[in-house]
């Protein structure tokens, strides 16, 4: 703006609206897919699911498709499928989901700790689970339901991995690259950090944030919210004081980021409701009066990476 005198004022520069990642690991309950799909609705929210693909199949039926490195045929970590109508209800909120904009990712299946697997059998694990999904209408007795594009989908569209646990080694970016993955949201920083757009299987890390009284740093995730708050142990009678530390400690970590670096904030969550609801509640509430702002975008990992890609390289 120009003024009296001929001075200039100093040009104001928009900030970058900031971006909010919000995924859950594992995605079976079929109920919470509901509570999740609706929490979007509300909030104009996009959501990564990391699928387990165990969920996709009953235990009877494991043994002949499903075998993980170093384990049993037909074992998992987490269950199977109750059942096919419980397989059918969720392959309808997958395909659903997909359709809304939200993003679906990969889990693995039995849930192990690959920390020492090697390349090789880490593909073993991500070859059957691109098998056990493409097929999973059509293993169970669903073909004349099967979506046209279901089969193009997993194959081409699922281009995101979290590990169980958290627990990543060499083998996994190993095999994670030669599988054609885009990025990995297993690793942990300090805080929130802008991936390293260089590197070919692009790393997400989900930050540690301050939370309760002493601001004492925490994964952003429920289960380990979960295991400080009331030792991995039920506690609903604490319930409400629980969700109200989480909303705070969520609600501090993105006010650091939305009033300083715009630096995409990371929250992890998982199909269960720990302590009787207390960290889905605060999640809803979080992301209602966060992700409708004007400036903020709640989005899928793979939306944040096309962004982030772009932003780097217009200031490379």
């Amino acid at each position: 703006m120009s003024l009296a005198f001929g001075f200039q004022s100093e040009p104001v520069y928009a900030k970058e609206n900031q971006i909010v990642l919000i995924s859950f690991d594992g995605a079976h309950d079929n109920k919470l897919w509901e509570k999740s799909l609706r929490i979007a609705e509300q909030s104009s929210a996009k959501f990564t699911y990391f699928l387990s693909c165990v969920f996709y199949m009953q235990k009877r039926d494991a043994k002949g498709i499903y075998k993980a490195p170093g384990r049993t045929r037909g074992t998992s970590n987490i269950g199977f499928a109750p059942s096919v109508e419980d397989v059918t209800t969720r392959l309808e909120h997958v395909w659903a989901a997909r359709n809304f904009g939200h993003e679906i990712g990969n889990h693995t299946c039995g849930h192990f700790d690959g920390a020492n697997w090697s390349a090789d059998q880490w593909s073993s694990e991500l070859a059957q689970f691109n098998d056990i999904l493409s097929s999973a209408w059509s293993r169970n007795g669903l073909a004349h339901l099967e979506p046209i594009g279901w089969k193009k989908f997993v194959k081409d569209e699922i281009k995101g991995f979290r590990a169980p646990y958290l627990s990543v080694g060499n083998g996994l970016f190993k095999a994670l690259k030669s599988n054609g993955f885009a990025y990995d949201a297993s690793t942990v920083s300090r805080g929130p950090k802008i991936p390293n757009m260089a590197n070919d299987v692009v790393e997400f890390a989900l930050p540690l944030i301050p939370e309760g009284p002493s601001k004492r740093p925490i994964i952003a995730m429920d289960y380990n919210l979960y295991v400080r708050h009331s030792k991995a142990e039920e506690n609903a009678a604490q319930s409400e004081k629980f969700e109200a530390r989480t909303l705070d400690a969520f609600n501090a970590a993105f006010e650091k980021q939305y009033n300083g670096d715009r630096i995409p904030l990371q929250i992890g969550y998982h199909f269960v409701e720990m302590n009787a609801g207390a960290y889905w509640r605060a999640l809803e509430r979080f992301a209602i009066n966060v992700c409708n702002k004007p400036d903020v975008d709640c989005i899928t990992y793979q939306e944040a990476l096309s962004r982030l890609k772009n932003t780097s390289g217009k200031n490379g």
